[in-house]
Parts: C-alpha cells; structure tokens; sequence
C-alpha cells in the first residue's frame, strides 16, 4: 500500500505543479535559514569540553569592594597577581593554574630569517592535563619545571611545522625574545572554540589558537609583558610589568579542577576564608563576595554567545513558523479540492486511517523535495554569513553530516506537522455529500 499511495501522491504533485513548488520553496528557504542560522549558534554555543567542563571551575574574588563592581553586583572576572599566587600556593583543587597572556617574538634559527610575532599563555604543568591538551610529540613540563623557573616551552603544531618541517622537535631549542627555551612537547592541532580557559582575554573566541606555552614564573621572571586584557580600580604606584605585578589590577584568568560536590564546597569555603584573613589584615573592608563558577556558567556570565546569534536564531525560526503556516494553507486548499476522489474512496470502503496515509505521505514527499533544496541553500547560507557576521564567528560555522541529516530531518517533519490539520479536514470529508454533489 505505501508504494500505491507513493504513486498517488507523485500524481497528485504533478497535476498542480505550480502549487507543488511553492510549497517546496517555502519549506527549503524557511528550513535552510534556520538550519544556517542554527550551524553558527550551535558552534558559538557549544561546550568546548564536555566532558569535563562541570569539573573546571573559575574562582573571582571581590578584592575592589562595592566601588569596583559591575552593575550587577559581581566581582571582577580576573584575579590580581597576589590573590592568583596564593591560590596557586595554597593548592586547594586536584588540578590548577594561573594562566596570563603574552606575545613574545620567536627568532628563527635560520639566519637572515625575520621574527616571527605569535601568541601564548603563560601556565603552570598542571595546565596541560587539566585541559586535556593532546600531544603530537612530548608533553608538558613538570613541576620542578615551574618552580625552577626552567627556560622551556610547549608549542603548537603550526609552529612546529614552520620552525622544524614537522619533525620531532621535542629536546631541541627555540629562540624567544632572545633567550633560548627547550622544546618540550608539541600540541596536536588543538584550538579549543569558546577559548574556555581564557574567556576574559579573548572574548571565548579568536584565531587559529595559541602558539606556545611556557612557564608562568619563567614569564614573570623574564619579564614577559601581560598581552591580555587588564582592569584597575586604581593606577599601580609604579610603572611597567613590575608595577602591574604590585597592583589590585585584574589581568590573570584562572582554572581549577574540582572532581566533586564536595570538593566544590571545600573550595567555596576555603574561598571564604582566605577572604576573612584579608578583612582581618584590613585589606578587604567589605563582606565578602566571592564566586565559584564551572565553566559553562562562567561563559554565560560572560555572555559568550552573542545575542545577535540567538535574536537571529529566533527570527529564522520565526520564518520557518511563517512557512509552515503557509504550507499548512497550500495543502488545505489541495487536499479539499479533491473532496470528490475522497469521498468516491470513502464510499468504496477506504477508511479514514486510509485517507491519513495517503495524504501524509503526500505531504512527506513535499518535504523531502523541500529539504534537497533545503541542504542546497543551507550550504550556500554557511558559505554567506561572513557577509554578515564578524569574520571570526563566521569561521566557526561548519556544514557537516549531522547538519545535513538535521536539515532533512526537520523538513520533513515539520511538512508532515503542517499536513496534519488539512488531512484531519480531508479525512471528515462526508461521501453521501460529495456523491449527492457529483
């Protein structure tokens, strides 16, 4: 029977062709606009790791008071290099590590070659597993490495292949602002999009990653300037990255592994009561007013996604409703006029489960036609929206099998949503009334 009702429906289709392509125009351009629309929510949305993003947390203490916070009453986003030092000290979480910016130059070994200018982190070891940063060659630097203050350094795989070809380049050396560091390890093409660990810094999104890594003490100990953002409740009493080291500014972004409910308590209350000890050294004059987020809450705090994207979401799904409601009238007035054949059918003993059949799968072929030409202009619409949205957020967006699958998907279920009501009216359709009439 669904291969006879197939045939009826393609018949059906032919018999009103004009008909026929205005419903598959509104079902391909209201679903390609939300499904590209969707491809560049769905990239700024997504969870950059999750499965572990409810176990990384960001603590923000209050350390400017009423005066220094936002409207909202929250804490600055970053931490000062005292605070972040006694954190890193007192080591309260499994995993840690203060995190800044910076971009060194790198001096190629080659000579007459010019400075290549990149971009990096200063971190400590327990970054790299914390993070889950994959490795092509090495790993990270150990422990001893931090507190040694130990010229090495990490780089990306980009790096790699523009400093050594691509080879195995762990052991040999690198030229930094002049000094020379040891290669210890090379990322495999890691670029995590939101920059979880550095929302502050980057806005959540930014570039093709970070190039290098290397040790935070080693990059205040040479003197490796903050590239980042950086925010101040007052000038520092001195000038330079010495001054700014001194100062209440915020420019350090900080990342800490928490494994469990209790462990998360444990930190809001250790949290708490590194907040008293500075109210009782008459640093901090005002209650505390700390906060402990895990990272998706911290992106959404930094409101991460851009409200553009949502707002345009809406309105794409706006414009598919407005399509539907069309395409819900389109197949009205085709399948009520066609009254006559239902009721000859109802007359000769079809029942109305029969008639339900047949025109879904009317509506059904409807869709599919409509989502072909759904995924046509769903690719053409991810190609265009750098036309309108910043080059770095266009970038993300990406046609894959999942959202091709999602596109075809939903143009035929929302057909046969918009088909439901005009085959309900078709299936009431009275045969002695019809007969009478005919």
């Amino acid at each position: 029977m669904f291969a006879y009702y197939l045939e009826l429906a393609f018949r059906s289709l032919r018999r009103s062709p004009g008909l026929t392509v205005l419903m598959v125009l509104a079902i391909g351009f209201g679903v390609a606009a939300s499904m590209t629309t969707y491809s560049v929510f769905r990239a700024v949305s997504g969870d950059p790791i999750p499965w572990k993003s409810s176990r990384l947390f960001v603590p923000q203490i209050d350390m400017w008071g009423p005066t220094g916070r936002g409207p909202d009453g929250e804490p600055p986003d970053g931490l000062d290099y005292a605070d972040a030092m006694t954190l890193m000290r007192d080591h309260r979480a499994t995993l840690q590590s203060a995190i800044y910016a910076v971009a060194p130059s790198v001096i190629p070994a080659l000579k007459g070659s010019q400075p290549v200018n990149v971009s990096g982190y200063g971190v400590y070891s327990e970054f790299f597993p914390m993070v889950n940063a994959p490795f092509l060659y090495g790993s990270g630097w150990s422990a001893d490495a931090d507190t040694q203050r130990a010229a090495v350094v990490v780089i990306n795989s980009t790096l790699n292949d523009q400093l050594f070809g691509g080879r195995n380049s762990v052991g040999k050396t690198i030229d930094i602002e002049g000094k020379d560091y040891r290669v210890v390890g090379v990322l495999n093409h890691w670029n995590p999009q939101p920059i979880f660990f550095d929302v502050r810094d980057t806005g959540g999104f930014g570039g093709d990653g970070p190039d290098l890594f290397l040790p935070f003490e080693r990059g205040i100990a040479v003197g490796m300037p903050n590239a980042g953002s950086q925010n101040c409740d007052a000038m520092p009493t001195s000038s330079g990255f010495v001054g700014l080291q001194q100062s209440s500014c915020t420019w350090i972004s900080y990342l800490a592994q928490l494994d469990d409910a209790a462990a998360v308590s444990r930190y809001r209350s250790y949290m708490d009561g590194y907040t008293d000890s500075q109210q009782a050294a008459g640093r901090f004059t005002w209650a505390k007013n700390n906060r402990l987020r895990d990272v998706p809450a911290f992106m959404d705090f930094e409101h991460v996604v851009p409200d553009d994207t949502r707002v345009s979401l809406l309105v794409a799904l706006g414009l598919l409703v407005v399509c539907l409601v069309n395409t819900v009238g389109l197949l009205l007035a085709k399948f009520l006029r066609r009254s006559g054949e239902i009721g000859v059918r109802r007359a000769l003993g079809a029942p109305r489960r029969a008639i339900y059949a047949q025109f879904l799968i009317e509506a059904g072929m409807v869709g599919a036609a409509g989502g072909v030409l759904g995924l046509l202009l769903t690719g053409v619409g991810v190609a265009s929206v750098s036309l309108v949205l910043p080059p770095y957020l266009a970038a993300l967006a990406k046609v894959d099998f999942s959202l091709l699958a999602l596109t075809l998907v939903l143009a035929i279920a929302a057909t046969l949503l918009a088909g439901l009501y005009p085959t309900f009216r078709a299936s009431r359709v009275q045969p002695a009334w019809q007969l009478k009439s005919n």
